[in-house]
């Protein structure tokens, strides 16, 4: 009986401490969902610079997995006026050959018509909440951008 005391106490603790975080990131302005938090600049900047401010905060672009969470990033994105946001999706080690920035490679992609188009050295992904899809940029221009983190 103790032991599960020992136990329900634990986790009763891990869940807090959780609550806690959610709590914090949100006050900072992060968004939760699905076991991540979201941050969605209000500046511009390169895509370099735009991973590197993530990064800098314990997240890094984000890493769009879901159909669920594509709808989620339109809703909240789309709900920004002329946001266009970097997300972590490019091709510049290959061309054509688009990766996360994790390193995996993208599986579902949510392309506008016409899009990718390497128009010009287009090698990083932004996503336009107005479609709900995405376009590929050059690297150096400037957008908003998207952080991702992990809740746990």
């Amino acid at each position: 009986m103790r032991n599960q005391m020992d136990l329900l106490q634990r986790e009763r603790n891990g869940l807090q401490q959780k609550l806690n975080d959610i709590y914090t990131n949100n006050a900072r302005g992060w968004l939760y969902f699905r076991s991540s938090f979201y941050y969605i600049s209000a500046e511009k900047k390169n895509w370099d610079d735009s991973r590197q401010y993530c990064r800098e905060r314990g997240a890094d672009l984000v890493i769009i997995n879901s159909r669920e969470e594509q709808e989620f990033l339109a809703n909240v994105v789309g709900s920004i006026k002329g946001i266009i946001a970097w997300i972590g999706l490019t091709d510049r080690h290959t061309e054509g050959r688009w990766k996360w920035v994790d390193g995996s490679a993208l599986i579902t992609g949510y392309w506008g018509d016409g899009e990718p188009n390497d128009t010009g050295e287009e090698d990083c992904v932004e996503f336009y909440p107005v479609n709900k899809k995405w376009n590929d940029r050059q690297c150096s221009a400037t957008d908003q951008w998207i952080c991702e983190k992990s809740a746990a």
